[in-house]
């Protein structure tokens, strides 16, 4: 969707550059797409993802290391 917009130059300028895009309109789309996934995954914490006290306990393996995994990732631009 093509659309004007006012946005703050600096703060568009810091979000292009915390994440290396070039582009203002990749900028701003990485941007809305974060703020999205961070509101889904709000409501889903708010809601224990639909499980059962009980259920949430026992969801997650006590083993997992999510440092070893976060050594692993590579992030997505």
């Amino acid at each position: 969707m093509k659309i004007t917009m006012n946005i703050d130059d600096m703060l568009l300028e810091n979000v292009m550059k915390a994440t290396g895009i070039r582009s203002k309109t990749g900028a701003v789309d990485v941007a809305l797409r974060e703020f999205d996934r961070r509101h889904t995954l709000r409501k889903l914490l708010e809601t224990n993802l639909g499980l059962s006290e009980e259920e949430v306990v026992h969801a997650f393996d006590p083993d997992h290391n999510l440092a070893n995994l976060r050594v692993a990732e590579t992030p997505a631009l």
